[in-house]
């Protein structure tokens, strides 16, 4: 990837989000030639210099100091989140020479273990490229039934959440939040490229997401980011039906860029119903499909398990 130019166009991109009135700037009704605010305004506002403010954004100036970073980002109003993928990629600019390929990923014996002390609550182990390096039976068959339970075991073969999300007709009709769920994977890829700027497979992933689906490169080219830790979704099974579920992700520990994802319901509800008969009930050797029109159908099942509130 080529990283030098990143932090410029994650800035720019900001600039170009932000109104004279959103951060306090009187607007006389002039005509802009571009959306957003001008380069000497956000630098007016961050206290720096323009001539430096616009090496900065050009990718010229590799140097900037945390304090400068951290002033841009209260103008931009970012939150912390966002500041700190400032700092990662400012920092990603700075590197020289040749690093290291980072390891192969893999789920380890103790991250087994914890896997499997979830019970029949679905959980899944992700990487930092979001490859699926493990599940257990209610986490393969929440997410991806339709797909061989053993192939997180084939390093070349793992499904990835954000392939499955924008390119998979199965997933992309388990999420009736579909274009919330799209954008949390997009801004979780963000931050991972920040993260881990020198991972070619990464690169290939975004490369190959960014060719095959339009809808991931107009998300993409917004440079959001999110990093989210609970998240709840609405969502319809072809085997038990709607849900609204909550996603949580928890940090593998001695595990760096590990995670693993846990699906629960509220307790009482249809949708922790639907859960428990999703644990009884397992998945199929195969479910059921007919492709028409290059997309995968799957037969409905009945809608009447669903949350009034979903």
């Amino acid at each position: 990837m080529d990283k030098k130019p990143r932090l410029g166009e994650f800035l720019k991109m900001r600039r170009s989000q932000l109104q004279p009135a959103d951060v306090g700037l009187p607007d006389f009704g002039e005509r802009r030639r571009v959306p957003g605010l001008r380069r000497d305004e956000l630098a007016q506002l961050a206290g720096v210099g323009l001539s430096y403010y616009t090496r900065l954004e050009q990718g010229l100036s590799l140097n900037a100091s945390p304090e400068v970073l951290d002033a841009l980002a209260r103008a931009l109003g970012l939150d912390e989140v966002e500041r700190a993928h400032l700092h990662d990629l400012a920092r990603a600019s700075r590197r020289t020479g040749t690093r290291r390929r980072p390891a192969p990923e893999r789920a380890g014996d103790t991250t087994q273990q914890l896997l499997g002390a979830f019970g029949d609550a679905p959980a899944i182990v992700l990487g930092r490229r979001s490859d699926v390096l493990a599940w257990n039976r209610t986490g393969h068959a929440l997410f991806a039934g339709h797909l061989d339970p053993h192939i997180p075991d084939q390093p070349d073969q793992r499904p990835n959440t954000a392939r499955l999300v924008f390119l998979d007709a199965h997933t992309r009709d388990l999420y009736v939040d579909w274009p919330k769920k799209a954008r949390d994977v997009v801004g979780k890829l963000r931050l991972a490229v920040g993260q881990h700027p020198d991972d070619p497979r990464l690169a290939a992933l975004i490369g190959e997401l960014a060719m095959k689906s339009a809808e991931f490169a107009t998300m993409w080219s917004e440079h959001r980011v999110r990093k989210w830790d609970l998240a709840t979704y609405r969502m319809h099974h072809p085997l038990v039906g709607r849900m609204q579920l909550n996603l949580q992700t928890l940090n593998v520990p001695q595990e760096e860029g590990l995670r693993i994802v846990v699906a629960t319901a509220d307790a009482g509800t249809t949708s922790a119903a639907a859960l428990c008969l999703l644990a009884q009930t397992g998945v199929p050797t195969a479910i059921p499909t007919t492709r028409q029109a290059g997309r995968i159908e799957t037969p409905e099942s009945p809608r009447d398990g669903a949350d009034s509130r979903s």
